[in-house]
């Protein structure tokens, strides 16, 4: 097989190369003086099974342009297969129309880079299950669950764990883990008046006394699990944690989870850290590079996919 990484998360692309002992492919991916994007890839991969490594976030639509750009290369490279490694899926929260004349941007990133090229797609917890539905191509979304899982377990052993969904729309995701690490389940009740902003009603399950982890997909402006980790410690929880996939951390987030009651933010390294989280006090990163050099080997072995999150 053959890696490329793109410009957007270096190292996370270093770290699955060095897992799976394979050296990232040469490639030049530039800009032109007005930004447009130039991509040259400086191996041959005529015949090879390339993964390119790219997750779109900040900034998502230079990143995705990039994404786009190297498929198209590989593809006129005559690469024999070429699967797009998104760790962070960019416009996923885009996945329905939300009001008359809205778009369903989620759909058309997925007919771009389809369109672009490749043909198989990996990816990590899709902010809506049924984004993999708008591929016409193989997508595996992995979960993070080999890799918050254990790591739940020994640091909160003994412990009388509750894991909180921030609203309904996770609580799928809260099941699962609560189930995986024998706790209770409690579901944070909010309004959102727009977006990036919330506030939060009530709590549904007791917390009372008890070591509460709230687990999310994603974390933006960080204003959703502040509220409520406020109101878990309001109905008088003992501590609140939170375990969340993807750190997107825009604009004061960081400020935010700091001066929150939050003891500590758990996030992993599927969109690179900025400064301000790799200095803050109750933040830490988690790798997910095993986890998708392991994916990739399986795909490049055609080998199950799903049997490393069992």
């Amino acid at each position: 097989m053959k890696i490329i990484s793109g410009n957007s998360n270096r190292h996370l692309s270093e770290a699955i190369a060095t897992y799976l002992n394979v050296p990232l492919a040469e490639a030049s991916i530039r800009r032109f003086a007005d930004m447009e994007v130039f991509v040259e890839i400086l191996e041959n991969v005529r015949g090879e099974d390339v993964f390119i490594i790219q997750p779109t976030s900040y900034p998502a639509n230079d990143n995705l342009m990039e994404l786009l750009v190297t498929i198209d290369a590989l593809r006129r490279g005559s690469a024999k297969r070429i699967t797009a490694v998104i760790p962070y899926y960019g416009y996923a929260r885009q996945d329905r129309k939300t009001g008359p004349r809205t778009p369903i941007s989620a759909k058309l990133v997925a007919n771009l880079i389809t369109k672009a090229g490749a043909d198989r797609v990996l990816t990590m917890e899709l902010h809506a299950g049924q984004i993999q539905g708008f591929f016409d191509i193989p997508t595996d979304n992995l979960t993070v669950s080999p890799v918050f899982t254990p790591v739940i377990k020994e640091r909160f052993k003994g412990e009388d764990l509750v894991m909180v969904s921030p609203d309904v729309g996770g609580v799928i995701r809260a099941r699962s883990m609560a189930k995986k690490v024998h706790a209770e389940l409690a579901i944070i009740d909010k309004r959102r008046e727009k977006a990036g902003v919330s506030e939060v009603m009530h709590v549904i399950g007791d917390v009372k006394g008890k070591t509460c982890i709230l687990v999310d997909d994603m974390v933006d402006s960080g204003g959703t699990l502040s509220n409520a980790a406020k109101a878990l410690m309001e109905n008088g929880a003992k501590e609140v944690h939170s375990y969340v996939v993807h750190g997107v951390l825009s604009g004061g987030a960081v400020a935010r989870i700091t001066a929150s009651p939050i003891k500590s933010l758990v996030i992993t390294d599927t969109i690179a850290a900025t400064e301000a989280v790799r200095v803050a006090h109750n933040i830490e990163q988690l790798s997910v590079a095993e986890l998708l050099g392991e994916a990739i080997r399986r795909i490049a072995e055609d080998r199950s996919v799903s049997a490393i999150l069992d």
